[in-house]
């Protein structure tokens, strides 16, 4: 059994872009943003002269024929539907090709459908396919302001732009809000019938006294259409393309993507795109990375886990956008999606580090740099790391607690940022990022001697219950923020920091294995809580770098004492509540060291997705005896699922 996707992704661009299905079938509910918002796209095809819908739908009252879905399959950068009915078989793959080892793939903001009909009687019909595409998809809420439409061909292909009048680019930030600047393209095949304008009635879902001021009762569409003989083996090829004019107000430059900094427009852009996908080998290309991805996250940790790789692939780079600075050097910036909007966020970052350490380090410095800078200004009056660098998309520094010093994260970052640079470095042996920052490291390093043993009480990522002093977790990021260091000495070729500052972080951990203990080979959620439990998925660097810093005998112990915690759905963060986060479940199942084990303890994840009544793209929060959200939804952090794959790899070894 294939796993059911929360939500199916459709359009997986960056945190603006972006299009799902809340559904099994693609017909049952209207298209809608990650948020929850509705971006609707209507897809039709007309038969005999009979429109049936097989995607989306126009309101929740559409009563359009629908054809049946007879299939649904989902890898990394493709998902497909197969549809049935007036005796034709119609096939629609949506492809966003994120190829994280080409930027110009990576960052063109063009996604693709393909839709092909086939017989299945015999008889050759000729099939109308039609794809609408709302206002909504260029606007934060209708009624905000109104849109223009303007037909044009990019080169000989007929499009169609859409945009608000405003055009007020890069004026606000937020965590629940949608892009209201730039325009959305709709792009189809030469030779068809090509793209129009239309306005359709809108029906509310509330009585029209209750809709704010300005609501409009027609909701302006584009559309595209083509014609596809069955029998043929043609079909139709439609482009969804958004050009954001500027991606990023980095302290205060307004920073495009890396596709448009030498001034490309999205017209090139698009037949680039057109280009590539029927004239080149983008798809082959697109399928042999999907299906090496699931074959070697299959050899790592089984197909369940595959299947869950498979899905947050997309997932963890659409919540960022990558932006070029100017000295040319490249910002993967994230958004922190359902929490609060922070932008480069270092404990979204940390978790998601994984994924982008095994298919392109050089992304896990785009997060890292922010940090530095902002790190460096006179604004950052504090000798730890910061937590985030603004809201998105204004990176204009910190947002988060208004920078009081009661709301710092300070082991929490100080750790993160020195486990990143180590991993990275070792991820592709380049030291000159690390050596560049040294200064920082060193001073955060100081921080965690002085208050990393037996952290106060202060704030940390997973404080959903309460945050709380003695955090044995949290202690473990220092011991690994330390040892980080000392891989960077080492890589640097100075021996003997290196053996000091291991010394300092084997010291540490011994102290900590000692007052951790529970007496029966667990160890506690907080060193003054006898009794209790917690993940402690902060050491899993110790087991991934090879670093020897934890007594192996501590952790294989500590690990096997988590199966007196699982619940149907994985095993909680700690005994306080019953919830947990996805991230660090994977995180904490690799720290087994049989691949059974892993398996045994990631499953009830893959259940937790599959069953879940949340239909959402993939929450990282969720509750282990039902399956349901608690909070946060299409996160980067997803990407922290990829480090069993990274341990198979064997890349972060050999850096001694």
């Amino acid at each position: 059994m294939q796993l059911r996707p929360p939500s199916v992704p459709l359009i997986t661009v960056d945190p603006y872009f972006s299009v799902w299905s809340p559904a099994d079938r693609l017909t049952d509910t209207v298209t809608v943003h990650w948020t929850g918002h509705p971006n609707t796209i209507v897809g039709t095809a007309e038969i005999d002269g009979v429109a049936y819908r097989f995607m989306g739908k126009l309101n929740r009252n559409d009563d359009t024929p629908t054809l049946e879905q007879t299939s649904r399959d989902c890898d990394a950068l493709s998902t497909t539907y197969t549809f049935e009915g007036a005796g034709v078989c119609l096939k629609a793959t949506f492809l966003t090709p994120l190829l994280m080892d080409d930027y110009d793939l990576l960052t063109r903001p063009v996604s693709y459908l393909r839709v092909e009909a086939f017989s299945t009687d015999g008889v050759r019909r000729e099939v109308k396919v039609k794809i609408a595409v709302s206002e909504e998809i260029c606007l934060n809420n209708r009624g905000d302001d109104e849109v223009e439409v303007t037909e044009y061909r990019a080169g000989e292909i007929p499009a169609i732009k859409m945009g608000s009048k405003k055009q007020d680019v890069l004026h606000c930030s937020g965590d629940d809000i949608r892009i209201d600047w730039g325009y959305f393209h709709l792009a189809v095949e030469p030779g068809v019938t090509g793209c129009e304008t239309l306005s359709v009635p809108f029906v509310p879902r509330h009585r029209r006294d209750t809709q704010p001021e300005g609501f409009k009762e027609e909701m302006t569409f584009v559309f595209a259409e083509s014609k596809i003989p069955t029998g043929t083996g043609s079909g139709a090829l439609f482009l969804f393309a958004y050009d954001d004019i500027k991606s990023i107000d980095y302290f205060g430059d307004q920073l495009t993507s890396w596709w448009n900094k030498d001034g490309k427009t999205i017209e090139t852009a698009i037949c680039e795109a057109f280009e590539d996908i029927t004239e080149g080998d983008l798809a082959a290309k697109c399928k042999a990375f999907s299906d090496r991805l699931f074959l070697d996250a299959t050899r790592a940790g089984g197909e369940k886990y595959a299947e869950i790789c498979e899905l947050s692939y997309r997932q963890s780079i659409a919540a960022h956008k990558l932006a070029v600075d100017k000295d040319g050097e490249i910002l993967w910036i994230s958004k922190e999606c359902f929490s609060n909007g922070c932008a480069a966020t270092v404990d979204m970052s940390y978790p998601s580090i994984p994924l982008y350490l095994m298919y392109n380090p050089e992304l896990v410095r785009g997060m890292m740099r922010p940090i530095y800078k902002y790190s460096r200004t006179d604004k950052w009056i504090f000798d730890f790391a910061p937590h985030d660098c603004g809201q998105f998309p204004l990176v204009r520094g910190q947002v988060y607690g208004e920078n009081a010093l009661q709301f710092q994260m300070p082991v929490e970052e100080c750790g993160n940022m020195l486990v990143m640079a180590a991993a990275v470095a070792i991820a592709d042996k380049e030291t000159k990022f690390a050596e560049d920052n040294l200064d920082l490291l060193e001073a955060w390093v100081k921080y965690l001697e002085a208050h990393g043993d037996d952290p106060e009480n202060q704030l940390c990522t997973d404080d959903f219950a309460g945050h709380l002093a003695h955090n044995c977790n949290l202690s473990l990021k220092a011991v690994m923020g330390i040892a980080g260091l000392g891989v960077i000495y080492k890589m640097l070729g100075r021996d003997a920091d290196y053996e000091a500052m291991t010394e300092k972080a084997r010291k540490m951990a011994k102290g900590w294995a000692e007052r951790a203990a529970n007496g029966d080979g667990s160890y506690r959620l907080a060193f003054d809580r006898p009794g209790t439990w917690s993940m402690k998925y902060n050491i899993v660097w110790d087991k991934l770098m090879g670093t020897g810093i934890m007594d192996k005998g501590v952790t294989a112990t500590e690990f096997a004492s988590y199966k007196h915690h699982i619940n149907a759905y994985g095993m909680p963060l700690d005994n306080r509540e019953t919830y947990t986060k996805s991230d660090w479940l994977v995180w904490t199942a690799t720290l087994a060291e049989r691949r059974d084990d892993f398996e045994e303890y990631v499953a009830p994840l893959w259940m937790n997705y599959n069953a879940t009544g949340s239909r959402v793209p993939m929450t990282d929060w969720y509750r282990t005896v039902s399956a349901q959200q608690v909070g946060f939804q299409h996160r980067t952090v997803v990407g922290g699922h990829f480090i069993k794959l990274l341990e198979y790899s064997g890349k972060m070894k050999g850096w001694k």
